[in-house]
């Protein structure tokens, strides 16, 4: 029943990968039918975008016996932020700037009762949307999804400590972040950056993690995969209406505005 319920891990154990929609708009509807599309989670998108807990809960409604499990990104890694959404039924949490050992540990604290971790014990609107019957404490604990954004020159010097925390179950590379970091303006060729995603690819799969980033085109998911990466990212609900809408009219010879002379934006 878990790999049904729970599909994520049960692909990943399998060595199998899974792509997540990203969620940055406040639209239930647009969720709902992004969770029944094939994608195995939703990344509900809590640092970068004005989705409130609200909204989270009703997403989580929303996807109620949909193949998708829904995960949240929260703004801060920190226990009471964990809390706050996995009180509302999500079955993983990403934690982003996870740039010590000490955030690491925290993070999968937060993600797991006692005597494990320190989770708090709250979750009456989870049970209620929660996919297994059963001990809703025991499920939570085997099936939450505890994943780690590594996205700072810092991390990367103390990776190996990082990738070796009990609990964790994904390293995620945020890729972008990380090159800002090292000075290259987002910049994704550079070579001191691809060294740094090396070196925490390496760790991570030396100590059993599962590895994640963003993979925004089926060619960079295949390549991605060839490099040992399981857990992606794929493009925000907004970016796929766009190319749903261009893969319609370009062929009919209709162009959108130009990004660089939209002034709505």
């Amino acid at each position: 029943m878990s790999e049904i319920n729970f599909p994520v891990l049960a692909r990943l154990r399998a060595g199998q990968p899974v792509f997540g929609a990203t969620i940055t708009t406040p639209s239930v509807e647009a969720a709902a039918q992004l969770a029944s599309l094939g994608f195995h989670y939703l990344w509900v998108e809590m640092e970068h975008s004005p989705v409130t807990l609200e909204t989270l809960r009703l997403i989580t409604l929303a996807a109620k016996g949909r193949p998708a499990q829904v995960f949240a990104r929260v703004p801060v890694n920190d226990l009471w932020t964990a809390k706050r959404v996995l009180d509302q039924g999500v079955s993983g949490v990403i934690f982003p700037f996870t740039t010590t050992p000490e955030l690491a540990a925290r993070a999968a604290a937060a993600t797991h009762y006692p005597p494990v971790g320190k989770r708090g014990c709250g979750a009456g609107a989870a049970t209620r949307t929660w996919p297994e019957a059963g001990n809703y404490y025991d499920s939570a604990d085997a099936n939450i999804v505890t994943v780690c954004v590594v996205e700072e020159a810092a991390a990367v010097e103390r990776i190996d400590e990082i990738a070796a925390t009990p609990g964790v179950d994904v390293i995620f590379i945020g890729a972008w972040d990380l090159s800002f970091s090292l000075g290259f303006r987002g910049r994704q060729d550079e070579p001191e950056l691809l060294k740094a995603i090396e070196k925490i690819r390496d760790a991570a799969l030396r100590h059993k993690k599962f590895l994640g980033r963003p993979a925004a085109t089926p060619e960079l998911a295949r390549a991605y995969m060839k490099q040992g990466f399981l857990f992606f990212q794929c493009p925000t609900e907004v970016d796929l209406m766009a190319r749903g809408a261009q893969a319609l009219l370009e062929p009919l010879g209709i162009q959108g505005v130009p990004r660089d002379e939209r002034s709505f934006d």
